[in-house]
């Protein structure tokens, strides 16, 4: 009962803050901009004339997967900005008002609280992502050609563990900061490192939560998922709970030493 009521309050907190609307539409502009412009790119070009006459430039034709690829590539990076500077007070700020405190005083627990916040900003990613994802889905399918559901509901999964992370990432730092900018910049800052690290020892961390777009590709072109695949999702579901575990014992010994 206490877990639904503090649940129940964010939601009606989000809905106030128009969260339920910018950020599904946010996130559909970013998965159908690229698939539609490059689809358009040689009407565009011939329109606006920035092209000497008589040239001509033979673009290639993207597949269903490729074409989904690109609105993942947007999602990587300006979709985990947009989690990122949509929930960097969701705690920080509550805390720095002194609110926490007030609503801690009650017989509310820390977990209760932590993983409250937490369900809530994941149910509005995650509408917010398979929302984008379908109205995506429709666009490439018409435009260039449909993937398979069988395919389709995968790579939803897999890669919607991505954009859990990046939301657990932003609770862990929530509790331990009280300035709404330095969360989202550790946020963001953090996927940026992990992303490096990938980079540098790819051979050793296939794993890794940021090579959950190349598996997902590689299942996409070979219709297969590998092995890989299911060994990142796992990583990334590990380091998820990790983050909020930590979250609460952060946030439960700062408040006691509060």
């Amino acid at each position: 009962m206490q877990w639904r009521t503090l649940f129940k309050k964010e939601m009606i907190g989000s809905f106030r803050d128009r969260k339920w609307i910018w950020i599904p539409l946010v996130f559909i502009l970013l998965t159908i901009m690229d698939p539609i412009t490059t689809y358009y790119l040689p009407q565009i070009l011939e329109t606006v004339g920035g092209l000497p006459e008589g040239t001509m430039i033979e673009f290639p034709e993207l597949t269903g997967a490729e074409a989904i690829m690109m609105s993942l590539s947007q999602l990587s990076s300006l979709g985990v900005l947009v989690i990122a500077l949509s929930s960097m007070g969701i705690i920080s700020s509550e805390r720095k008002s002194g609110i926490a405190e007030l609503i801690l005083v009650k017989p509310v627990s820390f977990t209760a609280y932590i993983t409250s916040k937490w369900a809530a900003l994941l149910t509005i990613v995650w509408c917010a992502y398979l929302i984008s994802m379908l109205a995506a889905w429709y666009y490439i399918g018409i435009l260039y050609e449909f993937i398979s559901v069988t395919e389709f509901l995968p790579l939803l999964f897999f890669y919607g563990l991505w954009l859990t992370l990046a939301a657990s990432l932003s609770i862990f730092y929530n509790a331990l900061c009280k300035t709404p900018g330095l969360v989202a910049f550790l946020t963001i800052g953090t996927l940026m490192l992990m992303s490096v690290i990938t980079m540098v020892f790819n051979n050793h961390v296939s794993w890794s939560p940021n090579n959950l777009s190349s598996h997902i590709q590689t299942m996409l072109v070979t219709g297969e998922a590998p092995t890989e695949l299911y060994g990142a999702g796992g990583v990334t579901i590990i380091l998820s709970l990790t983050f909020i575990a930590l979250a609460i014992y952060i946030f439960r010994t700062k408040e006691h030493a509060a």
